[in-house]
Order: structure tokens, then C-alpha cells, then sequence
């Protein structure tokens, strides 16, 4: 089975199961916006409350906030949106399908960098442990004429991007033979520039009317918020403040599921500091923000750093973190150092003095800032992607399960009688009623106890509880753990420490 088509069963798996539909679907739906079911969003949740408590209770500088989407549009000139939050936008005639320009760039890379990957891999499976990967590199005819096309493409490219140049956008794609998907043909338009944020209108009346914008980003509300949580918190520098929101790009290309939507989720985070400081600063975010990923347990290995070779109008430096997604690794937050870029032109647009008076400097400045910023949705998409599995048992049957990280499960543990009868459904649901204070839990009754089982380990449940005649007269109970299958015979007044001990967000927190 391709990466692709174990995406198409996930996509499928997220739907059946209540983690995400597509939205409007009695409508026949509405491209790249979707609903969170009643799984999805207890995974969600569960993974903003993981990051919120990492950013706000294990840092005693990191407070919170939660700013309005409707903001003064002013804030959208002052950030440099509404002059250059563009994208290449590029038509093929003959399809009429629309692009980014710069993605079927970077996905034509990809496709090189594949090939090179998969010389490498036959080159592993020939040579054995006396492999040299690097040598391999160096010397093998069919890498070396890969990498050479790559690194060729690729400088044209990172120029392009530097000099904002639209037909040199064009011209790599007509040199590569870069084709559009649907039509097969490489008839494309000219390269033209595309505003990615929504408008509305705001006021009682058409004609007093005023033009705003739903947010882009949330780093902004941040950003004006700055004095007011400052002052009120009495907070020095270094310190940071928090936020997560919901944030709408109108993107040309919204595809992969929900890796790329026009209406998504952001955790965000402005860690404002001494000028000067910011590239230590940078380098310690980085490393936090790692350490927060591969304590999930999802594997280090599926993560990796990738630093910009463009960077922003308002960068000085600038990476993202990026996932072994099952299209390829791609960003899932990325860290900045914003300068005082923001903070200064908000003091411009506005005529308010934005400044820190810095006691041991005796001094006011414009602080720095260092951000980090996640998309939930793609959070979501990472711990789903990596959970799915397809497991062949050994008596010959198949299951599927969601190994996700059982803090962030959407139910901790389901509570099922082996029979509808004797006692058993009342005894079962005194447990229930006893554990749903303290984790989320799933009664169930109905079919045999193998397919309850087979149900709970398609959503992902760490823990199913089942209730037999025995448990009656012992006052025990089995429980199944979901990964290994294994089941133990313990007591019911036990039941709530040994779930704790697996799904715990706090067990988490302390590890970082």
C-alpha cells in the first residue's frame, strides 16, 4: 500500500469514525473547511490544553490571552498584510485549474529528492551494515545527476523568491516541464500576485459601511495587546504571552486534507525580549519546541528542523520544525525572530508610544520578539497520521487501531458489560458513573465484547473495562490495554489509578 492511498483510508477512517467531516456535506460541502465530530474534537482539545499548560503554567512568564478576529484594519497595514501577504498565483489554460506557483515548485523538488532517497535506500539493501551513506552520495552516478538537476532548480528558485521575480516563477516551471495534474499540459498564464486575506464589511449600513479583515494570523492581537498585559500583569522582560484562535487565509491551493484550510487554528506565542538577545532566545525556543514534539513518543526521527533560506520582511532568523507527514515532511510550527518589526510599526500606524522601560538598563526600548507558532489542525493531522495502524494478529484477523499518546485520546477508557443482563449493565455503569469525574469515558453494550473491542481501538480508547459475572462476586474487573492487547485481572477501586497513571496530561508536562 502507497503513502497515498493509506492517506485516502485515513481520511476515510477520520470520517466514519466522528474525528472530522467534511463541513456543509448535505450541501455537497465546501472546499478545504471542515468540522471537528465528536472525537475530533476531544482530540483537539486535548491537544491546545497540552500545549497551553506547557506555555502557561510551566513558564511564570508566559501568561494568556484571547484576542477578537474583527480587528481595526489599520493593525493589517501597520503588520504588512494588505501590501504583501501574497501568493503566486498561476492558471493553466487548459484546465482552468488555479495554483501556487511556488508550491508546484517545491513539490517538483520533493519528487527529486525522492528519487534521491530511493537510490539510497537500494544502495542500504545492497551494501547491508557496510553501508556508507555518505560516500554513496558522493560517488553514485544516477544521486549525483539527481542532485545536480536539484541544486540547479533549486538556486533559481531560492532567487526568484529573494527577488520576488513572478516570470522566473514561470519560466522554471516551462523549463522543468512542470505539468498541471489535471489537463497533463504545461499551457500556463503568467505569474500574478493573490491577497490571501477575506474581507467583510462592518457597520449598520451599506453606505457607512467600513472594509475589515478576518484575521490572517493571531500574532497580531498579540502584538496591540502588548502595553495592556504588560502593565496589568506587571510583567518584566523577558516574558511571553499565549494564544490560541482561530485564523481564515484564502488559500488558491487548499489541499491534504486539513494540512492546508481556509479557516484553521492557531497556538501562538510572542516572547518579548531584550534587543541583542534575540538569536539566543531563537535558539532556546528551538530547542523547547522541539523537546514539547518528540515527548509525545511519536518517534524522534519524524521530525526534523528546517531552516528558511528566504526569510520574512520581519525576520532575522527562521526555521520550522517539520513532520514525516504521510505526504512527505512538511511544516508543523515554525519559530521566528520577528525583530522589533511589529511592535515598531504598530507605534507608527497608531501614534501610541510602544516601548519597555527596562529598570536595569534605566532605559526604554522597543522590545524583540521571538515567536513559535503551531497550526492545530496539522497537530491533529501529525498524531492521527502517525497513530493509524493496520495490525495482523496472530490468529490471522485484522485490526485496526489509533495508537495515539493516551493523554491526548479523545475517551481514556470504556466501560462494557460482557453481557446485556444479570446484573452486569448496572454494575458497569456504577463504574462509569465512578471514573467519568475524572476521564473522559465511553459506555458500551451493544454486540459481542470483540467488537466493542475492535470499536474502541479504531478511536483510539488506551483502556476498555469489561464487566463479567465474576466481577459480581470478586469485585475485579479485566482490563485491556489498546497497543499491547494484554489483559489483567484488578480491582474496580484501582481502576482510577492505573488509568491515570497512562493518560495524565501532568505525566507529560513533567517530562519537559
Amino acid at each position: 500500500m502507497t503513502q497515498e492511498e493509506l492517506f485516502k483510508i485515513l481520511v476515510a477512517h477520520c470520517k466514519e469514525y466522528g474525528f472530522i467531516f467534511p463541513s456543509s456535506e448535505i450541501y455537497d460541502g465546501l472546499g478545504a473547511v471542515y468540522d471537528y465530530g465528536q472525537m475530533g474534537v476531544e482530540l483537539k482539545n486535548n491537544i491546545k490544553q497540552y500545549w497551553w499548560n506547557a506555555m502557561t503554567r510551566l513558564n511564570e512568564n508566559i501568561v494568556g490571552i484571547d484576542s477578537c478576529i474583527f480587528m481595526h484594519p489599520k493593525i493589517w497595514e501597520a503588520s504588512g498584510h494588505v501590501g504583501a501577504f501574497n501568493d503566486p498565483l498561476i492558471d493553466n489554460k487548459d484546465s482552468k485549474k488555479r495554483y501556487r506557483a511556488d508550491v508546484l515548485i517545491e513539490d517538483f523538488l520533493g519528487k527529486i529528492e525522492e528519487k534521491i532517497n530511493k537510490e539510497v535506500q537500494k544502495g542500504r539493501k545492497k551494501f547491508g551494515e557496510g553501508f556508507d551513506e555518505a560516500q554513496f552520495r558522493a560517488t553514485n552516478p544516477n544521486v549525483l545527476r539527481e542532485q545536480a538537476k536539484y541544486d540547479q532548480v533549486h538556486g533559481r528558485f531560492l532567487k526568484a523568491q529573494q527577488e520576488n521575480d513572478f516570470a522566473e516563477y514561470r519560466q522554471i516551471i516551462i523549463d522543468c516541464n512542470i505539468v498541471c495534474p489535471i489537463s497533463g499540459t504545461c499551457n500556463w498564464t503568467e505569474v500574478r500576485q493573490f491577497n490571501l486575506m477575506f474581507s467583510t464589511s462592518i457597520g449598520s449600513t451599506s453606505d457607512g459601511a467600513s472594509t475589515i479583515y478576518l484575521r490572517p494570523e493571531t500574532a497580531q492581537g498579540i502584538f496591540v495587546n502588548y502595553l495592556n498585559v504588560q502593565k496589568t500583569g506587571r510583567m518584566k522582560i523577558p516574558f511571553g504571552i499565549a494564544q490560541i484562535g482561530k485564523a481564515f487565509r484564502n488559500e488558491i491551493v487548499a489541499r491534504q486534507f486539513i494540512f492546508r484550510m481556509r479557516e484553521f487554528e492557531q497556538m501562538e506565542m510572542q516572547f518579548f525580549i531584550k534587543p541583542g538577545t534575540e538569536l539566543e532566545w531563537f535558539k532556546k525556543w528551538k530547542e523547547n519546541r522541539m523537546k514539547w514534539h518528540v515527548n509525545l513518543g511519536m518517534g524522534a526521527e519524524n521530525y526534523r528542523f528546517h531552516d528558511h533560506e528566504k526569510l520574512a520582511h520581519y525576520a532575522n532568523a527562521a526555521t520550522d520544525i517539520e513532520f514525516n507527514f504521510p505526504f512527505g515532511f512538511k511544516e508543523l510550527e515554525g519559530i521566528h525572530s520577528r525583530t522589533n518589526f511589529d511592535l515598531g510599526n504598530h507605534q507608527k500606524f497608531s501614534g501610541k508610544k510602544i516601548e519597555y522601560f527596562d529598570p536595569e538598563e534605566n532605559k526604554s526600548y522597543t522590545p524583540f520578539v521571538v515567536e513559535t507558532s503551531i497550526g492545530v489542525d496539522r497537530m491533529v493531522l501529525a498524531v492521527l497520521s502517525h497513530a493509524y495502524k493496520e495490525e495482523t494478529l496472530d490468529n490471522g484477523e485484522t485490526r485496526v487501531v489509533l495508537s495515539i499518546p493516551a493523554p491526548l485520546a479523545p475517551v481514556k477508557a470504556a466501560v462494557l458489560p460482557l453481557v446485556k443482563k444479570d446484573g452486569l449493565p448496572e454494575l458497569a455503569q456504577k463504574i462509569m458513573d465512578d471514573l467519568k469525574y475524572d476521564f473522559n469515558c465511553q459506555y458500551e453494550e451493544k454486540d459481542s465484547i470483540g467488537k466493542r473491542y475492535r470499536r474502541q481501538d479504531a478511536i483510539g480508547t488506551p483502556f476498555c473495562i469489561t464487566v463479567d459475572h465474576d466481577s459480581l462476586n470478586d469485585g475485579c474487573v479485566t482490563i485491556r490495554h489498546r497497543d499491547s492487547m494484554e489483559q489483567a485481572r484488578v480491582k474496580i477501586e484501582d481502576l482510577r489509578s492505573i488509568i491515570d497513571k497512562e493518560v495524565n496530561l501532568n505525566n507529560l508536562l513533567r517530562n519537559l
